[in-house]
């Protein structure tokens, strides 16, 4: 078994209200120097040794993230 992470971020020129938020409150609690917060998702699968780099890359690409508003970066971690 492999174990995958994929972390989905919106893309640079999406907006990222609930990011905002998190750098705002930062300010309010002190937090100096963040200039930019961007939030995301990250999954970690665990998948058998078969499941190649395409597959991975469309399974990020179709059920992880939205290809439309969203990036994504798939890693093996382990084999």
């Amino acid at each position: 078994m492999a174990r995958v992470i994929v972390d989905v971020l919106p893309k640079a020129e999406i907006l990222d209200p609930q990011g905002q938020a998190v750098a705002r409150a930062m300010g309010r609690l002190g937090v100096d120097g963040v200039a930019d917060v961007r939030q995301g998702k990250h999954f970690e699968l665990e998948v058998d040794d078969t499941v190649g780099d395409a597959e991975l890359e469309h399974i990020a690409g179709t059920l992880l993230a939205n290809p439309v508003i969203e990036e994504w970066v798939v890693r093996r971690v382990s084999s």
